[in-house]
């Protein structure tokens, strides 16, 4: 039995009708195809393209900082200040003669950042942060007397006794403006004359190190020990003190090897830096020396205003954190019997007004303080601090954070200790930085709270340099960003934690004796008060 078969003209047409839709079919999954393939190349060459980006402006950064330095150094050695009296003569003998740091007009980080709307947002929500503060303290005490008060009691405590600071900064001042600068000249006026070079420069050397330590070493400790200052109003005393022996080591540093290799010519008397420049760079921003720097044609009054607003609101903030965050949790009445759990939750309590205190300090300070005397005096160079937040290292967080302190621990500690050694010890000069800094900063603190508790020459000394060597430079991925933050969120919180707990056992559980063993013994850990 035979089947029907269609037409041949019927058959073609069904055969034609399904080949245009089995092509537009593989052509639509082609297209698929290809444009998941382009998205995924998209997204690689956005990657390829964020990593270019970055190393061409790593690159051009790197290269332009040095091209800079290279062009500003002759005229910083050759030209005076804008607007400076000094001759060009007199100027340029008194550069230093080897490489050192180079200054350059350029604004704060901080500053350039503001100008973006969403970097002065954050900004905003700390200011909001700070009424918030201001509401809860009026909000508490009206709850708890009936009554507005806004009484700054702690303030008052903290910075008690200025009348005093104030005379003893004066001595001070007076001691590091004349006592080195005429040693300076006594010495260099007899230096390329005198028969034994090396026995006046022994001779000069000891004298007036015997009277720096005297003046700018025992003066300071006996001020503050002596008239019983209170922790704000020491703190300016000791800052001022290691302030004072810094610039004046700086200047003798930078124009003592200048009037040791420029000689004199026959009648001619050696040329000295001027007393109007030394006493510039006693109130200036930087604790490097130089005849002139950089100087703006004039001051920004506004910009002078705010700064100064932005001080004692910091000030105010500092204040608030204390009094909200950190006496209501390491007074006596709220002591509770010491265990690992307890102090494990003040730890971590202690970690918000901790971090907040770090950035407090950094604005206040090494922005708003430097800014203003910068802005007052006409300096110039504000790079007083870099991006540091941004750090994924430890070792570029050191070299970041404080610039200013960095580039003096760098050329007087770090460089001078390499040219000693003739460049052999590179890690035991880091180390030895790392020591005299650490030591620095526990002496401000235990200066300025009146008691023996190492805790940040232990978190600098140890934990730092562990973190400086392991967390170098080579770290690039952001996760150890990540982890920078987590140690400065934790080293903070021990550092609030400890401190207030000893500075309370300090009050309640005074010492009975003043054996050695009794001054540097932390009182925290044998006072059991209770309320």
């Amino acid at each position: 039995m035979t089947t029907a078969e269609p037409p041949n003209g019927l058959s073609h047409r069904k055969i034609k009708s399904r080949q245009p839709d089995e092509i537009s079919g593989h052509v639509e999954d082609h297209n698929n195809v290809q444009e998941e393939d382009r998205s995924r190349w998209q997204k690689h060459a956005q990657k390829v393209k964020v990593k270019v980006l970055q190393q061409v402006h790593d690159q051009l950064s790197d290269l332009l900082d040095k091209t800079l330095t290279e062009y500003v150094q002759p005229f910083t050695q050759l030209q005076p200040a804008v607007n400076e009296k000094t001759s060009k003569t007199t100027s340029s003998s008194f550069q230093r003669m080897d490489d050192g740091k180079v200054f350059m007009d350029r604004p704060s980080l901080l500053d350039e950042l503001f100008e973006i709307n969403h970097i002065r947002t954050i900004y905003h929500m700390f200011i909001a942060v700070l009424l918030i503060f201001c509401l809860s303290t009026l909000t508490v005490d009206y709850i708890d007397q009936g009554r507005l008060v806004l009484e700054f009691d702690l303030l008052s405590f903290a910075f008690g006794k200025l009348g005093t600071v104030t005379w003893a900064w004066v001595v001070m001042f007076l001691y590091t403006l004349l006592v080195p600068y005429f040693t300076l000249v006594f010495w260099g006026s007899f230096y390329h004359s005198f028969p034994s070079k090396l026995g006046l420069s022994l001779g000069t050397g000891l004298v007036l190190f015997a009277v720096q330590t005297c003046v700018l070493g025992v003066f300071p400790v006996y001020v503050a020990v002596h008239y019983e200052l209170p922790p704000a109003s020491r703190f300016i005393v000791i800052m001022e003190q290691i302030r004072f022996l810094m610039k004046s080591y700086s200047f003798m540093r930078e124009t003592a090897p200048v009037i040791m290799k420029n000689t004199p010519k026959e009648g001619e008397s050696p040329k000295f830096p001027t007393l109007s420049s030394y006493l510039y760079f006693l109130f200036c921003p930087t604790l490097i020396y130089r005849e002139s720097y950089p100087r703006n044609t004039h001051i920004r009054w506004k910009y002078v205003g705010v700064t100064f607003g932005m001080i004692l609101g910091s000030l105010f903030y500092g204040y608030f954190i204390l009094v909200r965050l950190c006496v209501p949790v390491f007074r006596p009445e709220t002591n509770q019997p010491f265990s690992k759990r307890t102090m494990v939750l003040a730890v971590f309590h202690s970690i918000l007004p901790g971090i907040m205190i770090l950035l407090l300090c950094f604005f206040a300070f090494l922005h708003c303080w430097l800014n203003l005397f910068g802005e007052l005096l006409r300096f110039a160079d504000r790079m007083f601090y870099k991006d540091w937040w941004n750090s994924t290292s430890f070792a570029n967080f050191y070299r970041t954070w404080n610039v200013v302190v960095h580039d003096w621990l760098f050329y007087y500690g770090y460089r001078d200790f390499l040219w000693l050694s003739r460049r052999k010890f590179r890690t035991a000069g880091m180390l030895s930085v790392f020591i005299v800094s650490a030591l620095v900063h526990e002496y401000a603190l235990g200066m300025a709270f009146g008691f023996f508790y190492p805790v940040m020459f232990c978190l600098f000394a140890c934990f730092g340099v562990l973190f400086n060597f392991t967390m170098n430079d080579k770290r690039q991925n952001p996760v150890f960003n990540v982890i920078m933050w987590a140690c400065l969120f934790l080293g903070q919180g021990v550092q609030v934690c400890l401190y207030c707990q000893e500075w309370y056992a300090q009050i309640h559980c005074p010492r009975t004796g003043n054996s050695f063993w009794e001054l540097v013994t932390p009182r925290s850990w044998s006072c059991g008060y209770q309320s």
